[in-house]
C-alpha cells in the first residue's frame, strides 16, 4: 500500500521517473467537492506528481473542500511542492440563506460549476504564463471535453466508483428507451450486456427516476454521453473484476485504464487506531467477528439501528461497529450488555480491520471504496445500500460475484439480519462466498504487481498526463 510518507521519499529522490520536457507541462485537476470524490482524485494526482517532479499540477476545488484536503497554511501540497491548490466559487449566491435542503449546496454548485472552473483556470494560466496541457477531472465534469478541446489539451476523467455503475450511465439512453412500467409494475432489465437481470431500484438515481432533468440527473446524463471523447478514462478498479462489463466499456472509450484498487495503488493516509480495535481483534478467534460500517455519510434510521442491535445481541457474534451516530440512540442497555461481546467506536482503521484474520463478514452500505477494501481483505459482505451506486454494487455482490448477501427488501430487520449473519458466518454458503472473494483478492493483488494490469495501466496514465 502506498503511504504519504513513502510518497514524500519518492519525491526526495528515492524513486523518480524522468519526464521528457516536463517543465513545459501544466496539469489542471478539477475536483468534485462533495462526498468521497475529491480525496481519491488527490491521491491519484499525488502518485502521478511524485513520478513527474518537473510537471506542475493545479488542483481546483472549493475553499471548504481544499481546507480539508490541504490543512496547512501554504497553497502548496505538504507532501509534493509541484501541486498547488486554488479555490473556486461554491455557487452560493451572496448573502445566501440555506433552505435546509441538504442537496441545495450541491445543486447550486452544479449550476455554476462550468463557468466557475473556467474563470479560475484562466486566471491561473495567465498568472503563471503556462497554458494547461492536460485536464484531469472528476468524471462528473462532462464539460471537461469542451474545455480540453478549447485549450488543445488532453482530457483524463477519473471515475471513482465501479465499472458496472459507470456503464449504466453510458447506457442511460438505452435504458430510458426500453424502460417499461405497466399498471404500476416495473419490468426488470434483462437487455444490458454484462449485467444480471436488474430491477429499476437497482439502478443509480437519476437514470429513470423523476428528477432526470434536474441538475444532478442532467450532469450524469451528459457525462455518459461525453466520456467517449476523453483521451483516457481512469477508474478505481482492476481488469478482472468483471471482464464482460470491462470489455463493453473498452469498446465505448478511446482508452479505459483500470488503475485500482486505490487502496493499493495510490498513497493513503494512515488512520490511527485510537480505540484499540486491532488489539481487541487479536483476542478473537479467526473468522469470528462481524465488522459493521455504513460509511462516512449515512446513519440508518432508528428502527433499523434497533433491529441491527437486537440481531447482534441475540446472535452473539463478536462485533466491531464503526458508529457515526450517538450510541445513546441504540436500544436501552445495549452498549452495557454487549461490552464484552462487541466494540462500538466513532471511527476505525477500516482497511487494517478488514485484513485481520478474525473478521468473518462486513455489514456495509456497499460503497465502492468499501467493496474494494473487503475484496482486498478477503471478507464477504452483507449489504444495506442507501443511494447512488450502492444498490447496484449490492446486486453485483450477490448476483454476479457471489461474495455478498442482501437483506429482505434491502433494509435491516431483526429476522433478516440474523438470517444473513448466520448464513455468512456459520454455513457452507458463507464458506463458498469466502472462497470466491479470496480468488478476487488474488486477482486484485496480481493486478498491482510490477507487471500486473493495474501497474501497467498506471504507467500509461502517468505518461498520458505528464508527457
Amino acid at each position: 500500500m502506498f503511504t504519504l510518507t513513502r510518497l514524500r521519499n519518492w519525491y526526495s529522490g528515492v524513486k523518480v521517473a524522468p519526464v521528457i520536457n516536463g517543465e513545459k507541462q501544466h496539469v489542471a485537476v478539477l475536483a468534485f467537492p462533495f462526498g468521497t470524490h475529491a480525496a481519491p482524485l488527490l491521491s491519484l494526482v499525488r502518485r502521478i506528481a511524485a513520478e513527474a517532479p518537473n510537471v506542475q499540477f493545479a488542483f481546483f476545488s472549493t475553499s471548504q473542500a481544499n481546507a480539508k484536503l490541504f490543512p496547512g497554511s501554504s497553497n502548496h501540497d505538504e507532501f509534493l511542492p509541484n501541486i498547488k491548490h486554488y479555490n473556486i466559487q461554491d455557487g452560493l449566491p451572496e448573502n445566501h440563506v440555506p433552505s435546509g435542503n441538504p442537496l441545495e449546496p450541491i445543486i447550486l454548485f452544479i449550476n455554476a460549476m462550468q463557468i466557475n472552473y473556467k474563470n479560475v483556470m484562466d486566471a491561473v494560466a495567465a498568472a503563471t504564463g503556462k497554458n494547461f496541457t492536460c485536464l484531469v477531472t472528476d468524471a462528473f465534469f462532462w464539460f471537461g471535453a469542451d474545455l480540453a478541446e478549447e485549450m488543445n489539451a488532453k482530457w483524463v476523467p477519473l471515475w471513482t466508483a465501479g465499472p458496472h455503475s459507470l456503464l449504466t450511465h453510458v447506457y442511460t439512453d438505452l435504458i430510458r428507451d426500453n424502460y417499461v412500467k405497466e399498471d404500476h409494475v416495473e419490468k426488470n432489465f434483462d437487455f444490458l450486456p454484462g449485467f444480471p437481470e436488474l430491477r429499476a431500484c437497482d439502478l443509480p438515481e437519476m437514470i429513470i427516476d423523476d428528477d432526470i432533468k434536474g441538475p444532478f440527473g442532467t450532469m450524469l446524463h451528459k457525462m455518459g454521453l461525453q466520456l467517449p471523447r476523453a483521451t483516457a478514462v481512469a477508474i478505481n478498479s482492476f481488469d478482472t473484476v468483471h471482464k464482460p462489463i470491462g470489455n463493453e466499456l473498452k469498446s465505448r472509450f478511446k482508452l479505459l485504464l483500470n488503475v485500482g484498487p486505490f487502496i493499493l495503488t495510490t498513497p493513503q493516509s494512515m488512520v490511527p487506531d485510537e480505540h484499540g480495535c486491532i488489539a481487541w481483534l487479536n483476542q478473537q478467534e479467526n473468522l469470528s467477528v462481524v465488522y459493521i460500517s455504513f460509511g462516512s455519510i449515512v446513519v440508518p434510521p432508528p428502527h433499523e439501528l434497533t433491529a441491527l442491535a437486537e440481531a447482534l445481541e441475540e446472535c452473539g457474534f463478536p462485533f466491531i461497529w464503526a458508529f457515526r451516530g450517538n450510541p445513546e440512540s441504540l436500544p436501552n442497555g445495549f452498549v452495557e450488555r454487549t461490552k464484552t461481546q462487541g466494540k462500538i467506536v466513532a471511527w476505525a482503521p477500516q482497511f487494517e480491520i478488514l485484513k485481520h484474520p478474525s473478521i468473518g463478514v462486513c455489514l456495509t452500505h456497499s460503497g465502492w471504496n468499501s467493496v474494494l477494501d473487503c475484496i482486498v481483505g478477503g471478507v464477504p459482505m452483507i449489504s444495506r445500500p442507501f443511494f447512488g451506486d450502492q444498490r447496484l454494487n449490492a446486486r453485483m455482490l450477490e448476483g454476479v460475484w457471489e461474495i455478498g448477501l442482501g437483506l429482505d427488501n434491502g433494509v435491516l430487520t431483526k429476522e433478516s439480519t440474523m438470517n444473513v449473519l448466520k448464513s455468512t458466518m456459520s454455513t457452507e454458503k458463507g464458506k463458498i462466498m469466502r472462497d470466491k472473494i479470496l480468488k478476487l483478492k488474488e486477482s486484485a493483488l496480481e493486478a498491482v504487481e510490477t507487471n500486473g494490469t493495474s501497474a501497467i495501466n498506471f504507467n500509461t496514465l502517468i505518461q498520458i498526463v505528464t508527457s
